[in-house]
């Protein structure tokens, strides 16, 4: 097994003499704050652009919950130089592609496109961050498309709804207690005030990073930056989040009714944010637990015992600390507290015996794979740039990453278990149809 993990190194270290490195990524800050990362790539003749918001739900407070998740569909409405649809269809029209997403933490829109639009897209983006149109016709049709898409999301999604459910019951203080779509009574009575402001506060550029990746040059990218995004005015930095979730101490559970064929399951443990020490052994054990059929508990619970149908479990980023979820779907005639106990005696095992050299190993070369092949394309070059340079500070820390999961010890896999992976730390979210008892 060395063997094999020192062949899975030195590939992934002449993968990464072919890679970019870190001196690859040129920086620069206009004078109004949005920081540039850019890496050029004449691999293909595309390009792309990520723009990260620093606003998410955890930005919000009940009355205005939802709106993060609101001005990424609002984004694309129309502006003061691109009308209602426009900026689709001007970016199409050049060969380009969009998409966005909305967490707890962040706002993410991605821009995909042949470089020769480049200059195409700097406007664009400049045009709606400068003075996107918050029309009240406009705002209401956006509001009634937000409304059914929650509604719709939780009727159709039993997942949906057990995790928002959960997850309101693990955070009783801090902000990751609301859905980040948000309250259906908040979406109804958002004020045209509520938007003006929070637009101007969390889309201001010295609110946002920009990574850009491709067929571009660096010098081009800064000219044009400082052409389209630069006149834009800086804000005051938005208010921080001061709320700490309280130590939680004791076992929380709630149970939701809807029509399944079989229960639901998912547990919910308190967890550090992305820059604590413990970031990277979570990180392995997540995948540990449910990467792959051989992982501990698809091995265990979906083809041996055969309690569940699917299990996972789900650990990621954020800024504040969060949770590492383990989820599954029990099997048929199988009642959700044995799959629930039968999680719990896999975590025990960790707990006593740990994990051997062989298995800690196997999923280091995993990782190590998916790392070097995120970024071997530009897509992956400005997804995981951007994400160290939000959640970790800096984007230096990625090309730290590989060395930081090697340092992980089997010790402690078992530490950080031992640690979080505790009764009164833990909250359980049941799902099963409702005519059970």
């Amino acid at each position: 097994m060395k063997k094999l993990f020192a062949g899975a190194l030195l590939l992934a270290s002449m993968t990464m003499q072919a890679q970019m490195k870190a001196d690859d990524v040129k920086t620069f800050t206009l004078k109004n704050g949005m920081k540039f990362l850019v890496i050029e790539d004449n691999s293909i003749p595309n390009a792309n652009m990520y723009l990260f918001y620093k606003v998410g739900s955890r930005n919000e407070y009940q009355g205005i919950t939802g709106l993060s998740h609101f001005f990424e569909h609002m984004m694309f409405n129309g502006a003061k130089k691109y009308g209602p649809k426009q900026f689709d269809q001007v970016m199409e029209f050049n060969g380009g592609a969009n998409n966005a997403y909305t967490r707890e933490d962040v706002t993410v829109y991605t821009n995909w496109f042949p470089s020769s639009a480049t200059e195409v897209i700097f406007d664009l983006e400049g045009d709606r961050i400068s003075s996107l149109s918050i029309d009240p016709k406009m705002v209401e049709s956006e509001r009634g498309v937000v409304i059914s898409e929650r509604s719709t999301g939780l009727e159709n999604s039993p997942w949906n709804l057990l995790f928002q459910t959960a997850q309101g019951v693990a955070f009783l203080e801090h902000p990751y207690h609301w859905p980040v779509i948000g309250y259906e009574d908040d979406m109804k009575n958002w004020k045209q005030t509520d938007l003006e402001r929070y637009f101007k506060t969390y889309y201001a550029p010295n609110n946002c990073v920009t990574v850009i990746s491709g067929n571009v040059k660096f010098d081009e990218v800064k000219k044009l930056a400082e052409k389209y995004i630069e006149p834009i005015p800086s804000q005051p930095a938005p208010p921080p989040v001061n709320i700490v979730e309280p130590l939680q101490t004791g076992e929380r559970r709630v149970v939701v009714q809807k029509d399944v064929a079989t229960p639901y399951l998912a547990i919910g443990w308190h967890v550090p944010e992305a820059k604590h020490e413990d970031y990277y052994a979570l990180s392995i054990l997540s995948d540990l637990l449910s990467a792959g059929r051989s992982s501990r508990l698809y091995s265990a619970l979906v083809d041996k015992q055969q309690l569940a149908t699917q299990v996972f479990a789900s650990f990621g980023e954020s800024f504040d600390p969060y949770l590492f979820t383990i989820a599954g779907v029990a099997s048929k005639n199988v009642n959700e507290l044995d799959l629930e106990k039968a999680i719990y005696a896999e975590l025990e095992k960790i707990k006593k015996d740990g994990v051997n050299e062989t298995e800690l190993q196997k999923i280091k070369n995993i990782k190590l794979m998916d790392f070097y092949s995120q970024v071997e394309t530009i897509n992956g070059k400005s997804n995981n740039i951007g994400t160290y340079e939000v959640f970790f500070g800096d984007y230096r820390k990625m090309f730290d990453a590989p060395a930081a999961y090697n340092k992980v010890t089997a010790e402690d896999i078992r530490k950080v278990v031992n640690k979080y992976f505790t009764k009164a730390n833990r909250t359980v979210g049941i799902l099963k149809s409702n005519t059970e008892e």
